[in-house]
């Protein structure tokens, strides 16, 4: 790759490492007020085995992470109760807690049956139960349904649990040799999958709406090029091979179209392909740079960053008539835009005036202000959002390790994802709701 080219290529895709949210509801809080109690009491095993995995406490780690509840330490517990005849409600007022979760797994032809069952414990009624069967292998994902359906009863917002997550790691080995790999975990960091290896670099994972397929940047044609790939097959289409930059690939909302860059025409602009047909249609015309695409949900609109104005900011613009309008007006820099599925937030990549550090910021579209600065942190880089708005994954830096960490939209929470991959970690890109 030329010079000139790789210059070009970083200014199209540095703010990439900073924020990617998904296209969902995007609640911000102010993350003042306190997180839930609740107990979620380990579930009674009546095999002979020692299970895999805790159930009560992955429900537990899954309702922390949203930012709404606080679970109950079991050690803090003064009964441990099973089923519902034996929850006694007064050890759960004396340790503070609003709703308790108990729960049994038995064995259930070659495999498992969870039933469970939520408590109000103010009121003590039962306000939630039901069971889900599968084998050991799917104990986890037993987890995450229980999960969803106590979060969806208790807050009205669907849980987002069973999700899944993308990421690209980058092993160096010497200065010349450096093993990338495209990889897919549940949403908390468990499971990892590799699903391509290579020895050029990897970016811009994205699900596309179906969860089936992934657009991604490879350079293993020692020049960017985007692909498609589908997760079960691994079977793989390349998408473009323009002369100079491919890139940033994007899904339009009902998945039949990519937008994305290229500067086949001399000038990095926005361009969208039909994917049937193939048909090519050019979006943005500018002597600046217009990266980043992200598409508005009623398909006819793409926002993206452009530095046309001196700086980047974002812009918006129609498809079928070219008509262009700029969204940010605060701060020097505003980059990778991101929207929330009432299209009422935007996420950038965002540095206030006088600052040299970025970081990353929601903007409210509709009551307008000054926008609100959600990472505190110059190293954080790449934010997704799951796609009920409750939760954000992002790359940062610890101990000179590229790591991705988990946060709550509230502020209430952020830990580390322990994710079993080794190198650096980056890039992180959350599913759709997955069937």
């Amino acid at each position: 790759m030329t010079k000139t080219l790789r210059v070009l290529f970083l200014l199209l895709f540095c703010s990439s490492f900073v924020v990617m949210a998904e296209e969902k509801n995007i609640r911000i809080t102010s993350g003042n007020d306190r997180a839930i109690p609740i107990a979620v009491v380990p579930f009674g095993w009546q095999g002979g085995t020692v299970l895999p995995e805790n159930l009560a406490e992955i429900i537990g780690n899954d309702l922390r992470n949203s930012g709404t509840f606080e679970p109950i330490p079991a050690q803090n517990m003064i009964s441990l109760p099973t089923q519902a005849s034996e929850v006694i409600f007064r050890d759960w007022k004396a340790l503070g807690a609003q709703f308790v979760m108990v729960g049994s797994i038995v064995p259930s032809g070659a495999g498992l049956q969870v039933q469970f069952a939520l408590f109000n414990v103010a009121t003590e009624q039962q306000v939630l139960a039901g069971n889900v069967s599968g084998s050991v292998e799917q104990l986890r994902d037993m987890a995450h349904y229980v999960s969803n359906q106590a979060f969806e009863k208790l807050t009205g917002i669907k849980g987002a649990f069973a999700t899944r997550l993308l990421f690209v790691t980058a092993e160096r080995f010497s200065q010349d040799n450096t093993r990338y790999a495209l990889m897919r975990s549940d949403y908390d960091g468990a499971r990892t999958v590799t699903l391509l290896q290579s020895r050029e670099p990897i970016l811009s994972p994205n699900f596309a709406p179906d969860g089936k397929r992934i657009a991604y940047v490879s350079f293993e044609q020692k020049r960017p090029r985007i692909f498609i790939q589908y997760i079960d097959t691994g079977r793989r289409e390349q998408i473009t091979n323009f002369e100079g930059l491919n890139g940033a690939p994007a899904w339009s909302p009902d998945g039949s179209k990519l937008a994305f860059v290229l500067s086949k025409d001399g000038n990095p602009e926005i361009y969208v392909m039909n994917l049937a047909s193939r048909q090519l249609q050019r979006v943005t015309n500018h002597f600046g740079i217009d990266t980043e695409p992200f598409w508005g949900k009623d398909g006819q609109t793409i926002y993206f960053t452009s530095d046309r104005a001196g700086k980047p900011q974002i812009y918006k613009v129609n498809i079928a008539s070219g008509a262009v309008e700029r969204v940010t007006f605060v701060g020097n820099y505003n980059a990778n835009p991101k929207l929330s599925a009432d299209e009422k937030t935007l996420l950038t990549v965002h540095r206030q005036e006088g600052f040299s550090i970025f970081r990353i910021a929601a903007l409210d579209l509709v009551r307008g202000g000054s926008p609100k600065i959600l990472t505190q942190s110059s190293l954080d880089e790449s934010a997704t959002v799951a796609p009920n708005g409750t939760m954000v994954i992002y790359a940062t830096s610890q101990q000179g390790r590229g790591v991705l960490m988990l946060a709550s939209i509230n502020g209430r929470v952020k830990i580390p994802l322990p994710v079993a991959a080794q190198g650096e970690i980056r890039e992180p890109s959350w599913s759709p709701f997955l069937n």
